[in-house]
């Protein structure tokens, strides 16, 4: 170990005055930051103020910028670190080795890669290409991927690189995590290997190699590790609790000589084991590090004391954690409320009336934030907001009716009701092995003679067995729809029900169980509809909500995954769909997981500054399945939450974009909002308001 000493200085020779602009807490961890050390950083407790001071601290005391490494897990957080350390101490911040992980690999690989076989002016692989030359070694393994429901590139990609993110081979990560491939496990190998055969012989790297590489180099060449571990004085780690096993042991190896590192995290807020991260590397850090000191940010500057009681609360139940209770600095607010609804349509209408109220009373719609656990938990929410005309920017994905299998799904009902339906035929038949492009276009042509879908029985458009065995797995599909009851609903059950369709899910995407849960609640909601032409005209109408001027609206509320969220932070927030199976997910079926669902539930909490609502439908939208409010909310003190309780109404305002629906309304409470003075402040779109008032028996009514 090579101790290294910070030269000293008088309060009065600095630029920064540190003990002003800082807290005790943060002014301890800025001064007192050599050798190993942890700093375990509360939501909203200033833990980039804190980093930045600290490279601002050793720069003022006499390390050279290019001795100080800093990694972070975002490009915007580290120019955001740079640029608060170049405002505080101007041209003398140039220099430093800032950036994310993947970034400071390449640039150090620039230098070192012949060493590992590559040219210095290798290619990096974005995530298409790494899908089309994985696509290119299953092609020049002559592997019949239509023989056998191989699956995709997308899929193989995930498989690869979450093996070598979590340190498990090919055959352990498909043991454990995609158990119904271990048949094909011999030819998953083959492209494993041929691919990494493909990217040494093209000179090429994908994101992983950048940093298994660079590991490599560290562990392999004794030369160049003593060289950068001297360089890097003092190595700094933003978000350690993100870190897989690779990034770790290549924070280890780059501050091997001095053995500076100072790590920030919060433990309480892992949440990204699917992408391999290892809570471990922040739990286990005293062990694997003599003499850590740890440092605490307990003070929130974010959050009421009300919003950070209840996560307090939560937390506290986990046992794999640092203790600690985040310390309110903000004014005292309002208690959290807790809403059940009957519904998961009356939990969308309670929760955009508040939205409505809030911006009547001017709130920047973008101060506005709708949670939830999973993708699909929000179909009934954005059906609501598109009906209201509330402008909303989804995260985390696709909004509801623009994902690929929702979109499967009404192709499939198009198609019987409108058997002449070219662009549904094309997209309906994709998802059959053998029928291409060409193939397709055939059969549409030919289905385009007969005038009824179940004609289509009686055709026989193509030639080949390979394009023929696919026209016949169509043909059973449609038969299973067929069979249903016939309504949208059922529709879609029985395509999200069918084997074949499940096969090509799991095939075709790394995420096929979020997929079905989607379809479930595509199936909820058109419960609502008993006959097809009407669904389908209102599924067709969600593009005159979704589209056109609304894309140049740039004041717009925010629906999010937790995940996304993280790291951000609203006046008000809604987190929906909280019951059992839903959050924590019906999937945890270990302690662990458990522990990460309540590190996510508290990740939501602690986005929200002001006020923070808590919501869940008794009933799941699968016909009258009654659910329980999730095992969080009881973790919750009985004083801390305010308990909303909704009421019915008999009048049936709202609902479906054209109101085509039958007597057992999702949306159980009236569209029409008053104010506490009584002065209506949001209401439904004229047309549709009138079709439900013509629906009631009349139509005389004033605004």
């Amino acid at each position: 170990m090579s101790e290294f000493v910070l030269s000293p200085k008088e309060p009065k020779d600095l630029k920064i005055d540190y003990i002003n602009d800082l807290n005790d807490q943060q002014f301890d961890v800025v001064q007192q930051g050599d050798g190993p050390v942890l700093v375990l950083a509360g939501a909203g407790s200033g833990k980039t103020r804190t980093i930045t001071y600290r490279v601002a601290w050793l720069l003022e005391h006499g390390i050279a910028p290019n001795n100080i490494l800093l990694l972070t897990f975002t490009n915007k957080a580290a120019r955001e670190m740079i640029s608060r350390v170049e405002s505080l101490l101007g041209d003398s911040a140039q220099g430093l080795w800032a950036g994310t992980f993947h970034s400071v690999a390449n640039r150090l690989l620039r230098k070192y890669a012949p060493k590992l076989g590559f040219e210095s002016n290798f290619s990096i692989l974005d995530q298409e290409d790494s899908r089309d030359l994985i696509s290119l070694c299953v092609k020049e393994l002559k592997i019949d991927t239509k023989a056998k429901r191989f699956p995709s590139a997308r899929v193989l990609q995930e498989i690869f690189s979450y093996s070598r993110n979590s340190g498990l081979s090919v055959l352990e990560m498909v043991e454990s995590r995609r158990p119904n491939f271990i048949h094909l496990i011999q030819d998953i190998e083959a492209v494993a290997n041929a691919y990494e055969a493909y990217k040494k012989a093209n000179n090429s790297m994908d994101f992983d190699d950048l940093l298994l590489k660079l590991l490599m180099l560290l562990e392999v060449d004794p030369k160049v590790r003593e060289r950068l571990a001297t360089q890097f004085q003092y190595v700094l780690v933003d978000e350690f609790q993100d870190t897989n096993h690779i990034q770790a042991r290549i924070v280890a190896w780059l501050s091997s000589v001095h053995k500076n590192i100072f790590v920030v995290g919060d433990d309480a807020q892992s949440i990204y084991s699917f992408r391999a991260a290892d809570i471990a590397n922040i739990l286990q850090f005293p062990e694997h590090n003599p003499k850590t000191k740890t440092f605490n940010l307990t003070r929130n500057y974010r959050s009421t004391p009300e919003i950070l009681d209840i996560a307090n609360d939560v937390i506290a139940h986990n046992t794999k954690q640092f203790k600690k209770n985040l310390e309110a600095m903000s004014q005292s607010g309002d208690a959290p409320k807790f809403v059940p609804a009957n519904s998961q349509g009356q939990e969308a209408h309670y929760i955009v009336d508040q939205i409505s109220k809030l911006q009547i009373r001017g709130e920047n719609p973008e101060e506005i934030a709708i949670l939830f656990r999973a993708a699909f938990h929000s179909q009934a929410l954005e059906f609501e907001l598109m009906r209201r005309d509330i402008s909303y920017e989804y995260r985390g994905g696709l909004k509801f009716f623009e994902r690929a299998h929702v979109k499967d799904a009404i192709a499939h009902l198009r198609l019987i009701h409108n058997v002449k339906d070219v662009s549904a035929w094309m997209r309906a038949l994709r998802i059959h092995p053998g029928v291409g492009m060409v193939t397709a276009q055939k059969i549409a042509k030919a289905a385009s003679a007969v005038d009824l879908i179940d004609n289509v029985f009686h055709i026989a458009p193509v030639k080949g067995a390979k394009a023929m065995q696919g026209w016949q797995m169509f043909l059973n599909l449609l038969q299973e729809l067929r069979g249903s009851l016939q309504t949208p609903a059922d529709y879609i059950r029985a395509l999200a029900g069918s084997r074949i369709y499940k096969d090509y899910l799991d095939h075709e995407y790394p995420n096929a169980p979020e997929r079905l849960d989607d379809l479930e609640q595509f199936i909820a909601f058109a419960q609502q509809y008993n006959d097809l032409q009407s669904f389908l005209d209102d599924v067709a109408l969600t593009q005159e909500y979704s589209d056109g001027e609304d894309d140049d609206i740039k004041d717009k509320i925010i629906l999010s995954t937790v995940h996304q969220a993280k790291g951000l932070e609203w006046n008000h927030v809604f987190v929906i769909n909280v019951a059992e199976g839903a959050f924590p997910h019906k999937n945890c079926s270990s302690d662990e997981e458990v522990e990460e669902e309540r590190r996510l539930f508290y990740v939501a909490i602690t986005r929200a500054r002001k006020q923070l609502h808590l919501t869940y439908p008794m009933s799941s939208g699968r016909g009258y399945e009654f659910q329980q409010q999730s095992m969080f909310i009881d973790e919750i003190g009985d004083d801390r939450l305010d308990r909303v309780a909704l009421q019915s109404s008999g009048m049936r305002f709202g609902g479906g974009l054209n109101q085509r629906r039958n007597s057992d309304s999702m949306y159980d409470e009236p569209t029409i909002v008053l104010s506490d003075d009584g002065e209506v402040v949001n209401k439904p779109s004229p047309s549709s308001f009138l079709k439900d008032v013509d629906d009631l028996g009349g139509s005389d009514f004033n605004w």
